[in-house]
């Protein structure tokens, strides 16, 4: 899959770039991910998440890829120790999805399920029912002696008795948490935590708020339920209550989206499922974990490139920026735009084409850049354009004027103003371009024979679209209002008694703020939109096609 990906990348996304520039490119970003790599394992500081790191490791490799770089070296993300494990941690093979899940699971009997504990993976070695060695995992056939570190945690046991008097577990140091509800907090960085307090050369407090969760006892006993039978007697409390038996991948779908929305004792990033059917722990390697897997949640945030900025107009002028984005899966979204705002807050964010940047999903499931995450060497951010579009300005098609007098048919079109269904902006963009409107309101005199004729539209199509052009005149006279932007506040429109256009000119700044959330500088605004030519013009034609509230 990530060869697939890394091919992909290569094919559709390599910068344009000169031989030099790439070279300086790629080296930076090697140097920053190395640096990145040795503060987490020699210092247990953890610069950025474990995605970002992922992704921008991948984009490493991927410039490597274009500009055939590979001589610079790579970054290794799992350093060795000078100890070496008993038995080799395999690591976990992560699945993309539940339909992975299922193909790997096929042909597969006595499954068992289990959360995917972030922490810092462990080897523990007992000898005649003591515990003699901890070692860290490094990479994956070595690592460091964690032993005085691990004695000094108090929930992990000292003694053993019984087959684990003399066994290896290797498991998942993690911080305890009270009812750690994953969708909600996240991974509050509890990986580093952990690996900062076993790395440090101090005592430090939070060793007693660490805990130890086995999910491999090589050579252990041939069933599942008993080994986590009796490792939970032996005070490995945490196997037993999580480790559950599986049919098949509904049944780990169900887990899986439990385990993301209870209250958990530690932070996970997944599930874990593995087969009891485990070949001898001799034989062990790192990559080659066969009968284990993982199905990773979806991050909360995703990292990608910036492909472009955009500037867009809005009904009102206010221009935004918008970041156009190499796609991105998001929950169930493919994001590849992101309105960043206004153009203060781009500046802000500092977002320039070429960039990193980390993505999430807000509020009713809209799209937004949290921050960069890296920034090229050579960046060239776009102009924005002139502050030259207000409220007042594009009722009349201009070229200059085409974003915001689109956006004013898109809105008129909306909900809130008209409620137009089946046409939106590519509708109104196509049916301006064919008709050459005049104004905003220039398509109510738009005939049946005109509407059906218009390209990229059926006949049946426009014939319906004729009827709601119709009935729109009809619409009560506060949508109207709407439609033409005036500018009242939603609570001032459900209070107004006023039913024709006339009722609006007359009104003078008193009278306006009779009416709720108006005050003296709302009311002046309203009088200079009501009394501006443009609109009186609007107004006087929309009487002429029939719009009883401006006859």
């Amino acid at each position: 899959m990530c060869l697939l990906l890394w091919s992909v990348f290569t094919q559709a996304t390599c910068p344009v770039w000169s031989p030099v520039r790439a070279q300086e490119e790629v080296s930076r970003l090697q140097q920053q991910l190395a640096q990145w790599n040795n503060d987490y394992w020699a210092q247990g500081e953890s610069g950025v998440s474990d995605d970002v790191y992922d992704r921008l490791s991948m984009r490493l490799t991927q410039w490597q890829r274009c500009f055939d770089l590979h001589a610079v070296g790579s970054v290794s993300t799992l350093p060795g120790g000078n100890v070496k494990h008993p038995v080799a941690h395999t690591g976990v093979r992560k699945l993309a999805d539940k339909h992975a899940l299922q193909q790997w699971m096929a042909g597969k009997k006595d499954l068992w399920v289990q959360p995917k504990v972030d922490g810092v993976a462990v080897t523990l070695v007992y000898r005649h029912g003591k515990l003699v060695q901890a070692i860290s995992r490094g990479d994956g056939l070595a690592g460091e002696d964690w032993t005085e570190k691990v004695r000094a945690i108090p929930s992990i046991p000292k003694t053993v008795t019984g087959l684990l008097a003399n066994s290896i577990l290797q498991g998942e140091l993690f911080l305890r948490r009270d009812d750690h509800i994953q969708k909600r907090m996240g991974g509050l960085n509890a990986r580093a935590k952990v690996a900062g307090a076993m790395m440090s050369r101090r005592d430090t407090p939070l060793l007693s708020e660490l805990a130890f969760f086995v999910w491999a006892w090589p050579d252990g006993p041939a069933t599942f339920s008993r080994k986590v039978e009796l490792l939970s007697k032996a005070g490995f409390e945490w196997v037993q209550r999580y480790s559950v038996a599986v049919d098949n991948v509904q049944d780990v779908e169900r887990l899986r989206a439990s385990w993301y929305t209870s209250p958990l004792p530690f932070v996970t990033d997944g599930v874990v499922v593995r087969t009891v059917m485990e070949p001898a722990g001799n034989t062990w390697l790192p990559g080659d974990g066969h009968w284990v897997a993982a199905w990773k949640y979806e991050p909360v945030e995703q990292v990608t490139g910036v492909n472009a900025i955009q500037f867009t107009t809005g009904r009102t002028g206010k221009i935004s920026v918008v970041a156009q984005l190499e796609p991105v899966q998001l929950d169930d979204k493919r994001v590849r735009r992101v309105n960043i705002g206004s153009i203060r807050k781009w500046q802000v964010l500092d977002i320039a084409p070429g960039d990193e940047v980390s993505v999430s999903l807000a509020g009713q499931g809209i799209p937004r850049i949290n921050r960069v995450v890296w920034r090229g060497v050579e960046r060239e951010k776009p102009t924005p354009p002139d502050a030259r579009f207000t409220p007042l300005t594009c009722f009349y098609a201009s070229p200059e004027c085409h974003e915001q007098f689109i956006a004013r048919l898109v809105w008129l079109g909306s909900p809130k103003a008209l409620g137009i269904d089946g046409v939106g902006e590519e509708g109104w963009r196509a049916l301006h371009q064919a008709h050459r409107f005049e104004h905003i309101f220039s398509w109510l005199a738009l005939t049946k024979a005109q509407l059906q004729a218009t390209p990229g539209f059926s006949a049946a199509r426009g014939l319906q679209l004729w009827h709601r052009f119709s009935l729109a005149r009809d619409r009560p006279f506060t949508r109207w209002l709407n439609a033409l932007g005036t500018p009242l506040p939603q609570a001032a429109l459900k209070a107004t008694s006023d039913t024709h256009w006339r009722q609006v000119r007359a009104r003078d700044e008193l009278a306006w703020q009779q009416l709720p959330a108006i005050g003296a500088q709302k009311a002046r605004q309203l009088i200079t939109f009501v009394r501006t030519p443009v609109v009186e013009q609007l107004t006087l034609w929309l009487g002429k096609q029939g719009v009883k509230a401006f006859q």
